[in-house]
């Protein structure tokens, strides 16, 4: 009788397990982005002379609030051969725990940081060793231009809080709020063109970002979501390439706040 009620017992805790445990979700979204940044001080620096134009250069110079703008391109969403040419956003994520409220996501935001040409700013610091802090026009085709075209890339690891605030009879249909901080890396394709001689390099991990994404998760259908959400967050760019393994780094940070729609689907 004991060995019967001890196994009964055993039998009522797993089944119980397994319902607990069996409710988790996971979701993947897709979407686009609109991005706003704030000035920054780029520093350009470069101490391997470098043939540009029939001239060896060496450098190590701050361009000061520089202003930069984002490029959503979405005039490419018709061209299905184009979809991720446009500023374009993926999150895969998992909701853990029996209410489904709490999780964690991977989240990729391919966003656009294009330095705005003919700007004056104030240029501070060495070219081949000559002096000068002075203001400066930014012209691409003699001086710099800089951007983070084929992706500023902002990858991070993100915890999840969500709460309902509408719910269907069914229970297949809701509308909530979602918090989302989280950390990770920026792994940005840096275009420059300095001096006239003009580089798109390599995709390099070259620094780090922190930030908070907060906004409205509706989910529909048992299985469909969309997401509007704003993000704000602080990028630090360390060691982007300039021109190419060996030939100089830049390093600047700034803040983005980006707005984003994303629809997916849970499983």
């Amino acid at each position: 009788m004991f060995s019967f009620c001890l196994s009964y017992a055993s039998l009522q805790v797993k089944d119980t397990l397994i319902k607990t445990h069996s409710k988790g979700k996971l979701y993947l979204g897709w979407g686009y982005n609109k991005d706003w940044y704030s000035k920054s001080d780029i520093r350009l620096q470069n101490n391997n002379p470098q043939l540009i134009n029939g001239k060896y250069y060496t450098y190590d110079f701050t361009v000061y609030n520089a202003k930069a703008t984002d490029r959503p391109d979405l005039d490419k969403l018709y061209d299905i051969a184009n979809i991720t040419i446009p500023q374009f956003s993926f999150r895969v994520g998992y909701f853990l725990n029996n209410k489904k409220d709490l999780g964690f996501e991977i989240n990729y935001d391919h966003a656009k940081y294009v330095v705005n040409n003919y700007q004056k700013v104030r240029v501070k610091g060495q070219i081949n060793g000559d002096y000068f802090d002075k203001d400066t026009i930014l012209d691409p085709d003699t001086f710099l231009r800089f951007e983070h075209t084929d992706g500023a890339n902002f990858w991070m690891f993100n915890f999840i809080k969500r709460w309902k605030f509408l719910k269907s009879a069914n229970n297949k249909n809701n509308l909530g709020v979602i918090l989302k901080p989280g950390i990770g890396i920026v792994y940005p394709r840096t275009d420059v063109a300095i001096f006239g001689n003009g580089i798109n390099n390599n995709w390099k991990i070259s620094g780090v970002i922190s930030g908070v994404e907060i906004g409205i998760r509706g989910e529909f259908l048992k299985h469909g979501f969309f997401e509007l959400t704003g993000k704000g967050a602080r990028a630090n760019y360390i060691n982007a390439i300039v021109q190419g393994k060996g030939y100089g780094k830049a390093s600047h940070k700034f803040w983005v706040a980006e707005a984003i729609l994303i629809l997916g689907c849970q499983f």
